[in-house]
C-alpha cells in the first residue's frame, strides 16, 4: 500500500518546513520507493501513485532514476552509440548537439521534456533560419536518444516529437558541357576525384576522397568497395571505362612520380601533388568553379576596407549531383537497371528511381522515338479514319437480337468509364 506525504525537515533556525510539492512512497519487492510528483496538487499525486502501482502489478520495473536522468546523458549515450557502430554521421551528430540541442536543453530532465518543449524548440530553430531539413536531423538525433534510452531501461515513454515536411528531393544534375566547363575551373589536383565522381556516381566524401590504391585492381580492371566501406555495408565493384582507366593510370603515374622524387608513399588514389596528403575538401574551389561557369547565384553582400566587394556564392550544382548524373548516363547507355543500381551502390529501387532524374533532352528524344514508332507502325496520329461503305439494301428487316450483342436477353452493357 503507497502514501502520499510532503516531505519535511528543520531549517537552521529550528522551524520545521515543509516541501511545496508531493512525494508518494510506494513498495517494489518488498523495498520502499520514494518519487516526487513535482506537483503541488494532491489529485495529481494520486494519480502518479497510482500509475506506479498499476504498473508493478503489471511486473514493469520501475527505477528511480527515471525522473532524474537529465536528457544530456541520453544524448551522450546516442554519442557513444554512433562511435560503437562507426556511423558516418557521427561529426555531423557531434556539431548539432554541441551547436543547438544542448544549449536549448541544458539542465532538463529527460522524463520532464514534453511534446510543448519539443515544438518551442523546433520554432526556435525555424525562427533563426533554419531548414525543415536541418530541423529534422537533429530532431532525429533527439528521438534516436529516447529511443535508445528505453531499449537500455532508463526511461519508460518519451514525448511524441512531430517531424516537417521537407522539400523534395533535389533534381539537380549535369550535361557533359556543364560538368567540362565546371572541371576547367577547378584546381588541377581535384579534376581527377571530379570525373571519377562523373563516371561512377559514387559518393564524394565517403566512397571517391577516401579510395585507396588497393581497391584499385588494374589486372581485372575494376574498382572496388570493401563490405563496411559503403554507405550501405555492401561491397560493391565498377569496372574500368576507357576515361576511367585512363584517369586511374595517370593517378598511378603521379603517385610514382611523387615516391621516386620526394619519397612520399600516397596511399589515396586522389591526393595533393606537394605532399600526397589525401584531399578532405574542396567546397571553396567549387564555390568558385561553379560561378565562372555560370551555375551559381552570386550577390554582393558588402565592401572590404580597400573597396573590394565581398560576395556570396550560391552553386546551382552540388558534388552529389554527380550522382544523379552517372545513374542517368547508365541508364541512357542502355544498362540493366538491376545493374545500374548494384555499380552506384542503391539498395532499393524506390531511391534508385528518385536519383534516375530526367531533362528536356530525355523529353525531346522520347518524342523523337515516339514519333518513329508510330510512322512504323502505320499510325497517323490526329487524322479522321474513313468511313467503311455499308450495304445498300434496306429492304432486309432488322433483328436487334441478331445485330446487336445482348440484344433480346437484356440491355447493352455500357463500356467502363475508364476504357479498361
Amino acid at each position: 500500500m503507497g502514501s502520499i506525504y510532503k516531505r519535511k525537515w528543520k531549517a537552521p533556525d529550528g522551524t520545521v518546513r515543509e516541501s511545496a510539492v508531493w512525494w508518494i512512497k510506494y513498495y517494489q519487492n518488498g523495498k520502499p520507493i520514494r518519487e516526487s510528483t513535482e506537483s503541488e496538487k494532491i489529485s495529481v499525486a494520486r494519480d502518479v501513485l497510482r500509475d506506479r502501482e498499476g504498473d508493478i502489478v503489471k511486473g514493469v520495473t520501475i527505477a528511480q532514476r527515471f525522473n532524474r536522468i537529465m536528457l544530456d546523458e541520453l544524448l551522450t549515450d546516442t554519442e557513444t552509440e554512433y562511435e560503437v557502430n562507426g556511423r558516418d554521421t557521427l561529426l555531423d551528430l557531434k556539431r548539432r548537439l554541441r551547436l543547438h540541442i544542448r544549449p536549448y536543453f541544458e539542465g532538463m530532465r529527460a522524463a520532464a521534456i514534453t511534446t510543448a518543449d519539443i515544438i518551442k524548440f523546433t520554432s526556435k530553430r525555424r525562427n533563426a533560419g533554419a531548414s525543415n531539413g536541418e530541423i529534422n536531423r537533429e530532431l532525429s538525433g533527439i528521438k534516436r536518444a529516447y529511443n535508445l534510452a528505453i531499449r537500455a531501461g532508463k526511461l519508460l515513454h518519451k514525448p511524441h516529437i512531430p517531424m516537417l515536411k521537407e522539400a523534395s528531393a533535389r533534381k539537380g544534375f549535369f550535361e557533359r558541357e556543364q560538368f567540362e566547363t565546371v572541371r576547367a575551373h577547378l584546381p588541377e589536383h581535384v579534376r581527377p576525384a571530379i570525373t571519377f565522381a562523373y563516371i561512377t556516381g559514387w559518393r564524394i566524401r565517403s566512397e571517391v576522397m577516401s579510395l585507396r590504391w588497393d581497391q584499385v585492381d588494374f589486372e581485372s580492371a575494376v574498382v572496388r568497395l570493401d563490405p563496411g566501406g559503403s554507405k550501405n555495408e555492401e561491397p560493391r565493384e565498377f569496372p574500368f571505362t576507357d576515361e576511367l582507366h585512363t584517369l586511374l593510370e595517370e593517378q598511378g603515374r603521379k603517385a610514382d612520380a611523387l615516391l621516386h622524387e620526394r619519397g612520399v608513399v600516397t596511399e589515396h588514389v586522389f591526393f595533393f601533388p606537394e605532399d600526397g596528403r589525401e584531399i578532405r575538401d574542396f567546397r571553396k574551389p567549387w564555390r568558385k568553379a561553379c560561378a565562372a561557369a555560370g551555375l551559381a547565384k552570386v550577390e554582393e553582400i558588402g565592401k572590404t576596407k580597400m573597396g573590394k566587394p565581398i560576395l556570396n556564392i550560391t552553386p546551382l550544382r552540388i558534388p552529389h549531383d554527380f550522382r544523379r548524373t552517372a545513374i542517368r548516363n547508365l541508364v541512357r547507355a542502355g544498362i540493366h537497371e538491376r545493374l545500374a543500381m548494384q555499380m552506384s551502390g542503391h539498395k532499393t529501387r524506390s531511391v534508385f528511381e528518385r536519383y534516375n532524374v530526367t531533362s528536356g533532352a530525355d523529353l525531346k528524344e522520347a518524342a523523337k522515338k515516339l514519333n518513329a514508332f508510330s510512322k512504323a507502325h502505320g499510325h497517323s496520329l490526329g487524322t479522321v479514319a474513313p468511313k467503311v461503305s455499308t450495304p445498300a439494301n434496306r429492304d432486309l428487316p432488322v433483328n436487334p437480337s441478331i445485330s446487336m450483342p445482348g440484344g433480346g436477353i437484356e440491355p447493352p452493357r455500357p463500356l467502363r468509364g475508364n476504357g479498361f
